[in-house]
């Protein structure tokens, strides 16, 4: 195919859609080079359009033993090269290079963002060598249009600026990273004579310590008494909850007698307060805000919802996800998405409603993003087969509600406040009311609204207090952070990106850092924290990464800036990695003996039902090798309780108890199989109460 164009595209999905806008028939040739698939177009000549699939090329040391630090030595190399997982790298970079041997011009398709100009570049310098004479392909959605129109667009060169901040970031995260991740795991090794990985980062340890830091704050915390009174007014033959002006009474002496002084008193309505208030629209999606809605309303995990978004996204449904803009620019054709949607027996009532308005007008918020506007739905509806997986269509439904109420009318809310004299001690029914739905029509059943509707009175009216109620109460201490409010967090101090977020919390997770859908931090949590903290204070404080964030956006004004700023970030690590150098015996202690807890920890799977005092736990019998749950208290000789256990599979302690027998329950994992709870007895009488086995030889 001599003559060709040569367009790296981000993914195989993305890659077809190219080549079927670009073909003049829309109906491009398959082609496959053993695992690696690509696609000829026609169109004027030759168009090859070929996916990687991710980063191709990663950053790692350069020479050097790799079982110590510091090592500030680096560059980048193809992945199967230094990744165990990463063999199948070594196809596609083989089949790019040779589709690259002919071609005339090269094109870089990939996702206009820091990421997906990286992974464009990388290919384009190391598997083409041809990066510098490059062009670039600039476009939000994978429409046939916009596809169209960027092809026929094409920036004269690659965006060497975005490129440049990609590696920077790159090459700084992997300074930290292995210096810091070494320093904390060969010390962990060096005391305990075992090796488990530990790590850290320029975003992780701040991000680690903000769940730390709430944590103490929760165990530190010292809850308050206080007392809270209300009466019950009979209105209208309807009763109501009327709460006292001071919502909280510092002295049990004092709320008494306020009771004593209005016990057996009428209750006078003194006042009442109308005001009509104004809910604007809510704000389109930026990729943060999208991430935090689907986990209030659906439960999904920030890295959940990045992945269907990036389906939905490939699947033409949506505009590119990992923006921080909240604006939609008039150049994407408000009224052509809305006259698709509308082909929609779902959204036909409402895309009709909006398309009768004279103007369309976005409520728009302050965030912009250069490279795409707010997330949108393309108008394209889904086809057969699509939207199958978890999530989907409610995420694109969510998605397109969003944008169809963000050109609605605001809300007009009525808020009433009855103030209620009893013997001159004021309470307050509080009620609220839709007067005009107005967007929330749109956002059904997203939007969050509960009326609460009071009776229609009169000043100076009189109503009967049938009694008046005490409550005791206790300050609460703050709440733990959830991946939705952590999220928010990490976006208000500017640590991370839009892209990495959702990763760095699943890799505190994965690291055994925190567990549970509360975020509770562990032991071993902690124990990285507090050493960061003594050591390293620089790398637990947001203004480190916000620095490098600010230090990105000026290397994409000026490249050249770039040595400055990797020289900058070595000369930080050299004494902070000296002084972890020096204290390898005692960091080694703390962490050894937190890893030490949470291995156990993930052994245990509840209290022990027979003797009550002994921790049931997985067990592996040194005599026939098999696992089962055992009780601690077998090694004193004092409960010899046992059960078995599927041989195959992770099992995990559940934290649940089985509603038939009370013992506690496990998880197993298996690959390629739906994981399931199981109740470890065999006596159980869900299982037909077959005879529990024999207690297995620990010893």
């Amino acid at each position: 195919m001599p003559g060709h164009v040569l367009i790296v595209a981000e993914k195989p999905v993305a890659a077809e859609r190219i080549a079927v806008a670009l073909d003049k028939n829309c109906e491009p040739k398959s082609h496959r080079d053993g695992r690696v698939p690509y696609f000829e177009a026609e169109r004027e000549g030759k168009i090859i359009v070929v996916p990687a699939l991710g980063h191709l090329y990663t950053v790692a040391q350069s020479g050097g033993r790799k079982s110590q630090y510091p090592v500030y030595n680096f560059k980048w190399f193809p992945r199967y090269l230094v990744e165990k997982g990463a063999q199948w790298t070594k196809a596609w970079i083989q089949t790019i290079s040779k589709l690259a041997l002919d071609a005339q011009i090269f094109i870089d398709g990939c996702d206009y963002d820091i990421e997906g100009s990286l992974i464009g570049y990388n290919i384009l310098k190391y598997a083409c060598r041809k990066a510098d004479v490059a062009r670039r392909m600039r476009f939000s959605t994978l429409t046939t249009t916009e596809l169209q129109k960027a092809y026929e667009s094409l920036l004269p060169e690659l965006d060497f600026g975005l490129v440049e901040a990609g590696k920077t970031r790159h090459e700084i995260d992997w300074l930290y990273g292995i210096n810091l991740s070494r320093a904390l795991t060969l010390s962990a090794k060096h005391v305990s004579s075992r090796y488990t990985p530990l790590s850290t980062g320029r975003v992780q340890g701040p991000t680690l310590h903000f769940l730390a830091s709430r944590d103490d704050a929760i165990n530190c915390f010292v809850p308050l008494p206080y007392w809270m009174l209300k009466a019950i007014v009979e209105i209208g033959s309807k009763f109501y909850e009327a709460l006292y002006e001071r919502r909280a009474i510092q002295r049990k002496v004092d709320a008494e007698a306020i009771i004593e002084v209005c016990r057996g008193k009428p209750g006078i309505l003194e006042k009442i307060v109308r005001r009509i208030l104004r809910q604007e629209p809510p704000l389109p999606f930026d990729f943060g805000n999208l991430q935090r809605e689907a986990y209030y309303l659906f439960g999904f995990s920030p890295k959940l919802t990045s992945g269907i978004a990036e389906r939905l996204y490939l699947n033409a449904l949506i505009s590119y996800p990992r923006t921080s803009s909240q604006k939609l620019p008039k150049s994407i054709s408000h009224r052509l998405i809305l006259e698709k949607l509308s082909r929609s027996r779902k959204y036909k009532q409402q895309a009709l409603e909006l398309l009768s308005l004279d103007v369309l007008k976005p409520k728009e918020g302050k965030k912009e993003d250069p490279a795409h506007p707010a997330i949108y739905p393309t108008g394209n509806l889904p086809k057969k087969g699509l939207l199958r997986r978890r999530g989907e269509r409610e995420l694109w439904d969510l998605i397109v509600k969003r944008f169809m109420a963000v050109f609605a009318e605001a809300a007009t809310i009525q808020s009433m406040k009855i103030k209620i004299s009893i013997n001159s001690h004021l309470f307050s029914l509080l009620g609220r009311q839709i007067l005009e739905e107005g967007w929330f029509r749109f956002y059904k059943p997203y939007v969050r609204f509960d009326e609460v509707l009071l009776p229609d009175v009169k000043e100076g009216e009189a109503v009967l207090v049938k009694s008046l109620e005490c409550e005791d109460k206790f300050t609460k201490p703050p709440p733990r952070y959830n991946p939705g409010s952590l999220l928010r967090k990490m976006e208000k101090e500017e640590i991370g990106t839009k892209s990495t977020r959702a990763n760095i919390i699943q890799t505190l997770y994965s690291r055994r850092y925190i567990e549970e859908d509360s975020m509770k931090v562990t032991e071993l949590g902690h124990a990285v924290t507090q050493i960061l903290s003594e050591h390293v204070p620089t790398l637990v404080s947001p203004q480190l990464t916000r620095k490098v964030e600010e230090q990105m956006q000026l290397i994409q004004r000026e490249p050249e800036k770039k040595v400055e700023v990797l020289q900058e970030t070595i000369e930080h690590l050299r004494p902070v990695l000296k002084k972890l150098k020096n204290q390898t015996e005692s960091i080694g202690h703390v962490l050894s003996k937190a890893v030490k807890q949470i291995k156990l920890q993930a052994l245990i799977i509840g209290n022990c039902p027979t003797c009550k005092t002994g921790k049931l736990l997985v067990v592996k019998s040194r005599k026939t090798g098999k696992r089962f749950v055992g009780c601690t208290n077998y090694f004193e000789n004092k409960c010899k309780t046992s059960f078995p256990l599927p041989q195959r599979g992770t099992i995990k302690p559940t934290r649940k108890i089985c509603k038939a027998c009370g013992k506690p329950m496990v998880l197993v994992l298996r690959s390629r199989k739906k994981p399931w709870t199981l109740c470890p007895d065999p006596a159980c009488p869900k299982k037909g109460g077959k005879k529990r086995v024999e207690v297995q030889n620990l010893r």
